[in-house]
């Protein structure tokens, strides 16, 4: 058994909260409390209804989420919103989320945990935004096809290419979720490729003007990385069970 504000200490500051600008919706931190102890830990990418009643009826503990329950801003307690927080509550489950600091952090970050997963070297940092790097490069040695094949064993889905770069790949870039409006950007930088969760469709067509290779992975496929990693480390520190719970596949 561990004490909650233990974890949530830790947390803060492994993943720098009070440092890291985030969008208001993200809320990021303990979003709701329990009676204080946890006994698992389960991580999970939303906080979704489906997701909160399987924590919930597993016996609570706490609940690590990359998507908080407030995306939307403030809304009335009524109709699914109601279902989600009632099922937390008489399930003795704590929730918390981090966004874009567990996508930047360093060691449990999304970026840096799929760029290592498909296989990049020499992994470095690119794109500072208040200062942190939003996303990160490393060095690749194949062809496009090569590297659609590599993304797609590292997410587990089939990925949507735009091939609109040269087929031998040098350097590429990865910035999970819906970053795929960063490809101006990343293509400035001189990069051959860019793996994204996904992005609108005007970032196809900048891809092909722009002569770069880009791959999208999936939103969620290319966010589970953070709160697994990020989930089993709590598990390990606290000696306490931790347990993904796997949705649908999701966009």
């Amino acid at each position: 058994m561990a004490d909650l504000k233990e974890i949530v200490a830790f947390l803060d500051a492994e993943l720098r909260l009070s440092e890291i600008k985030d969008y208001p919706g993200a809320m990021n931190g303990l979003q709701l409390e329990n009676d204080g102890t946890v006994d698992r830990i389960f991580s999970a990418v939303d906080a979704s209804l489906a997701v909160v009643e399987e924590a919930a009826a597993a016996g609570g503990g706490l609940l690590l989420v990359h998507h908080g329950m407030f995306w939307q801003g403030a809304q009335p307690i009524t109709g699914a919103f109601h279902r989600k927080i009632s099922a937390a509550i008489r399930g003795n489950l704590a929730i918390y989320s981090a966004h874009l600091p567990l996508d930047w952090h360093p060691a449990h970050g999304n970026n840096v945990l799929l760029a290592k997963a498909i296989g990049l070297r020499e992994i470095f940092p690119i794109l500072e935004k208040d200062g942190w790097p939003t996303g990160v490069a490393g060095l690749w040695e194949g062809s496009r096809g090569d590297l659609v094949k590599a993304t797609s064993a590292a997410v587990g889905r089939e990925v949507t290419v735009c091939p609109g770069g040269a087929d031998q790949i040098r350097k590429v870039a990865v910035i999970t979720g819906g970053a795929g409006s960063e490809v101006v950007k990343i293509a400035e930088l001189g990069l051959d490729a860019f793996v994204s969760g996904e992005g609108p469709h005007w970032s196809f067509i900048e891809a092909e003007d722009r002569r770069i290779n880009v791959l999208y992975a999936g939103h969620y496929a290319t966010e589970t990385f953070g709160v697994k990693s990020l989930g089993a480390r709590i598990g390990g520190r606290f000696g306490i069970e931790a347990k993904f719970i796997q949705q649908s596949a999701g966009l």
